[in-house]
């Protein structure tokens, strides 16, 4: 009897040793939660800082857009400019080659006239050959019939003389105003095609000025977009820490008050155990008489008591098997099957970019369930991932993160304590997605934009 009751108590200081020690276990957990907020927030502070970061980037470049762009309107305007002038030098070139066209009759005409002259000339030259050069003025005297006609006919010959000699002049005029005109107009037409042919360069370099602003603004303009994406991104990751951080405060509140919960238990051991040792230390004797009859009954209530609990037990197994017939079952190991199906496409490359998770497809109402235990981070609709679930998990002191991509439905809010195998929504086709599947993601710590804690899923679960 006396043996007993030391294997009793020492029982009893097992159980209550155990559950001593589970508070330090809680508490390092706690610890390590504490410490993955903390992480949680400094990456806040830092996408925080990019996304200022990558705002200005963006505030400058939009300003070397606009300089560039209020440029392209000045050289427009003067190309413009320059497409006028050269207009105006085409019209003046129009009027000069028709000025030259009138001058070409002009001088057609002036030739002819040069040509009779010549002639006239021609004449006087030969009259003058033929008599010497010498003027009979006996002749004009003695043939002249009265003092009158003499007079006329010495007038007359003086006037022959005198247009001989305006002929002269005129001829020689005509020749120095047909020279300068034809030197006049070939310099004006000359000098306009000197004039537009520059005219022609400046517009040439301007146009190639144009044409290298639009490339720079091209260029900015993808640049800008760029920076955009980026900041979407960043906006996206700030908001999944943001969540992943009150997932884990929700976690932190939660191990306090199984801690709390531990810590009353302890308490409560403790006493029972203090007042088991009592009674059974008063009660030796009579126990002593009574031990063949109490152990028979000890032993039939056991017997009642495994029964009822192995009905129980195939009763709940039977109940379970009923709400996830469509559920894979739940694994022992730290991560289960997210859903049933089979593996359409594997982690890695995927036209030209990385593929951070894995696809399970499967037709029909497909139940998607929680790898693990924990809470949910982020549940809403994603232009890429659609209906999606963030879930995060604290497992051994390490921070996990599943994601549960393009459901048709969501089961669960943010915030939300999940258990492992229990639903978080159904499979679908929603956000960029081709056919029905599954797209399941597992972070070994917080999820990010660049998915640089992504891990492969085979090596973890059982597919």
């Amino acid at each position: 009897m006396k043996k007993k009751i030391i294997a009793m108590n020492a029982s009893i200081m097992i159980g209550l040793g155990s559950i001593l020690a589970a508070p330090s276990v809680y508490a390092e957990s706690i610890s390590n939660l504490e410490k993955q907020k903390e992480s949680i927030q400094d990456k806040r502070s830092g996408v925080e800082s990019n996304i200022s970061e990558t705002e200005k980037k963006i505030d400058n470049l939009q300003d070397k857009q606009m300089t560039a762009e209020d440029q392209i309107a000045a050289i427009e305007a003067k190309i413009a400019e320059s497409a006028k002038k050269i207009d105006a030098k085409n019209a003046e070139i129009t009027q000069t080659k028709k000025e030259i066209e009138a001058l070409k009759e002009e001088i057609k005409v002036l030739k002819e006239r040069i040509a009779k002259r010549n002639e006239v000339l021609k004449e006087r030259a030969l009259s003058f050959q033929e008599t010497g050069g010498d003027v009979n003025y006996l002749e004009v005297l003695f043939g002249s019939s009265s003092f009158g006609d003499l007079v006329d006919r010495v007038g007359a010959v003086a006037t022959i003389a005198e247009a001989d000699r305006d002929i002269l002049k005129q001829h020689e005029l005509d020749k120095k105003d047909l020279e300068e005109k034809q030197k006049a107009v070939e310099t004006k037409l000359a000098s306009l095609e000197v004039a537009k042919a520059e005219l022609l360069e400046i517009q040439k370099q301007q146009k190639q000025q144009k044409q290298e602003k639009d490339a720079l603004v091209k260029k900015l303009k993808q640049q800008t977009k760029q920076h955009e994406d980026e900041k979407m991104g960043l906006e996206e990751e700030k908001a999944n820490l943001a969540a992943q951080e009150k997932a884990i405060k929700s976690a932190i509140s939660l191990e306090h008050q199984r801690l709390a919960e531990l810590e009353a238990a302890r308490k409560k051991a403790a006493a029972e155990a203090k007042k088991r040792a009592e009674q059974e230390a008063a009660q030796a004797a009579a126990q002593a008489a009574s031990q063949a009859s109490q152990a028979t009954e000890t032993k039939k209530q056991s017997t009642s008591s495994g029964y009822s609990a192995k009905s129980n037990s195939s009763s709940s197994s039977s109940q379970s098997s009923s709400n996830v017939s469509q559920a894979p079952a739940v694994s022992s190991g730290t991560f289960t099957r997210p859903s049933a199906g089979y593996v359409s496409s594997t982690m890695g490359e995927r036209w030209n970019k990385q593929h951070a998770g894995i696809d399970i497809a499967a037709s029909g109402t497909v139940p998607v369930v929680a790898a693990a235990d924990g809470v949910v981070s982020r549940s809403y609709f994603s232009s890429t991932y659609g209906n999606v679930v963030f879930v995060t998990h604290s497992i051994g002191g390490q921070q996990w993160t599943t994601v549960y991509a393009h459901l048709s439905s969501r089961q669960v809010g943010e915030g939300a304590v999940v258990a492992k195998g229990q639903q978080v929504g159904i499979m679908g086709n929603t956000g960029h997605s081709f056919g029905q599947h599954l797209h399941f993601e597992l972070h070994k710590g917080p999820w990010n934009y660049s998915k640089s804690n992504a891990v492969n899923p085979l090596n973890y679960i059982n597919i």
